[in-house]
C-alpha cells in the first residue's frame, strides 16, 4: 500500500479492540487480555510498516479501546507524537452510521483518521463505506469476519463531509496472525 504521507486522498483505519477480558464490574471497565495487548502492538506495528500513521484517532471511551490505541500508538512511534486523541462516550456505543456522522465531522486538516471501536460497528463501517472498487479477496475476507485488534484501511477522495455509504474503497485488511 503506497504510504499514505503522498496520497491526494484520505484514509480511514478502522480498529476493532484487541482481545479483552470476558468479565468485569461492567462492559465499559472490561481491559485487554495479555494476548489482547500483543495484538495490539501487533496491529500498530502494521500499520508502521504500511506507512499509515493516523493524525486523529476517534478513540470509544471503555477501557479495552482507549488500551489498544496507547499500545497502537506506542507502535507507530515518534510518527504520532502530533496525533490528537479524542475518547468519546459517543463512539462506545456508536451505530456505522453514527459513526459516519461524526466523520463528517472531522476538521479539513486531517489526511488519516482512525475510528477504533467495537463490533458490530467496527465490522460493519468498513462493508457500509466499500464501495466495491477494492480487491474481491480483500471484502470476501473483511465480510467473513473481524476478529479482535483487527483493521480495515479505506481511502477515499474528497473531505470528510461528503464521506458516504459506498464512497470509500477498501484498500487494506489486517488481522492478528497475518503475515506482516
Amino acid at each position: 500500500m503506497p504510504d499514505s504521507h503522498h496520497s491526494e486522498g484520505r484514509l480511514l483505519v478502522v480498529l476493532r479492540h484487541a482481545r479483552a477480558e470476558a468479565f468485569a464490574q461492567d462492559d465499559h471497565a472490561r481491559h485487554l487480555t495479555d494476548r489482547g495487548r500483543r495484538d495490539a502492538a501487533g496491529t500498530g506495528d502494521w500499520l508502521r510498516t504500511q506507512g499509515v500513521v493516523p493524525d486523529l484517532a476517534l478513540v470509544s471511551s471503555a477501557s479495552r479501546t482507549r488500551e489498544t490505541w496507547a499500545l497502537v500508538a506506542e507502535a507507530l512511534g515518534e510518527a504520532v507524537a502530533d496525533t490528537r486523541t479524542e475518547v468519546s462516550d459517543a463512539v462506545y456505543s456508536a451505530s456505522p452510521e453514527t459513526v459516519l456522522d461524526l466523520l463528517r465531522e472531522v476538521p479539513a486538516q486531517h489526511r488519516v483518521v482512525a475510528y477504533v471501536g467495537h463490533n458490530p460497528t467496527a465490522a460493519s463501517l468498513p462493508q457500509l463505506l466499500e464501495d466495491g472498487e477494492g480487491d474481491p479477496l480483500v471484502f470476501a475476507r473483511l465480510s467473513s469476519g473481524f476478529a479482535p485488534a483487527s483493521v480495515a484501511v479505506l481511502r477515499f477522495e474528497g473531505e470528510w463531509a461528503d464521506l458516504d455509504e459506498a464512497g470509500a474503497t477498501l484498500v487494506a485488511l489486517h488481522a492478528p496472525g497475518d503475515p506482516a
